[in-house]
């Protein structure tokens, strides 16, 4: 592989413990936190508090190891699916969920996702609560017509994709696909979170440099609406942060729903 052509994440993977450290951590210096972190948290929260969107099967299919965006969600299905394209990633979440040494820290978000909903001596408890939501974590092949052959996933009430479209598509047309096969997985009715930055070109965790998908709202809108989704609300906020490890334009948050 030419050395100077970014990575892309699903074929040469990348180091799930230093995505999280650059993206995700506590750091006082971290300048992502408020679009990698409160972004999601913020419209997630305000999403399934309006009730319309419950049920018993969540589907999860994001980037790398987080879990930062499920704190909103896990309080309404019976049954959170994690998918992962690669084991690492897998072994890292494990890791947290079954609160062994050297897990990464994500009680941060706890408070932050408390904070949010007015609750803040509730953060313990949150975090909990979505520990113990994440017992179903596959591995999955994305190039596969079943993505968790051999097992037949029934169908899911909701999907929360966050950030991981941005980083497995090389055009056009690989978006609209990949929109496709998650549709799928989804009931008649059903919803679909999206997170995604608009107009990035790379991303870049420890030594390596990835790929990202370019593309804009306008986009993504039709591609959407194009594979049978109605979209519900669509929040764009601008880029305010200085920041070498992406160059993202602005971060995109989309809830619609499957036509029946």
């Amino acid at each position: 592989m030419d050395p100077c052509k970014p990575k892309l994440y699903h074929v040469h993977g990348c180091d799930s413990r230093e995505y999280l450290e650059s993206y995700c951590s506590d750091k006082p210096d971290m300048p992502l936190r408020d679009d990698s972190l409160i972004f999601p948290l913020e419209h997630l929260t305000k999403t399934f508090k309006l009730g319309d969107i419950k049920g018993d099967i969540l589907i999860d299919l994001s980037i790398s190891s987080i879990v930062h965006h499920l704190y909103a969600a896990c309080e309404f299905f019976k049954h959170i699916i994690v998918l992962k394209v690669q084991d690492r990633c897998i072994l890292e979440l494990k890791r947290w969920v079954d609160t062994r040494t050297g897990a990464f820290h994500w009680g941060h978000v706890a408070q932050l996702h408390a904070d949010i909903e007015g609750k803040s001596d509730q953060a313990h408890d949150k975090e909990g609560e979505v520990r113990s939501a994440l017992q179903h974590v596959l591995k999955c092949d994305l190039e596969k017509e079943n993505m968790t052959e051999p097992i037949d996933l029934p169908p899911a009430d909701c999907i929360i994709s966050a950030w991981l479209l941005n980083v497995i598509c090389k055009d056009q047309n690989d978006f609209i696909k990949y929109i496709r096969k998650f549709s799928k997985l989804l009931k008649p009715g059903g919803h679909f979170l999206f997170i995604g930055c608009l107009g990035a070109t790379y991303y870049i965790v420890g030594k390596d440099k990835l790929h990202v998908f370019t593309y804009d709202e306008e986009f993504a809108r039709k591609a959407l609406v194009g594979e049978g989704f109605v979209i519900d609300r669509c929040e764009v906020k601008k880029r305010t942060n200085v920041c070498d490890l992406i160059d993202y334009k602005a971060i995109m948050f989309i809830a619609a729903h499957k036509e029946k």
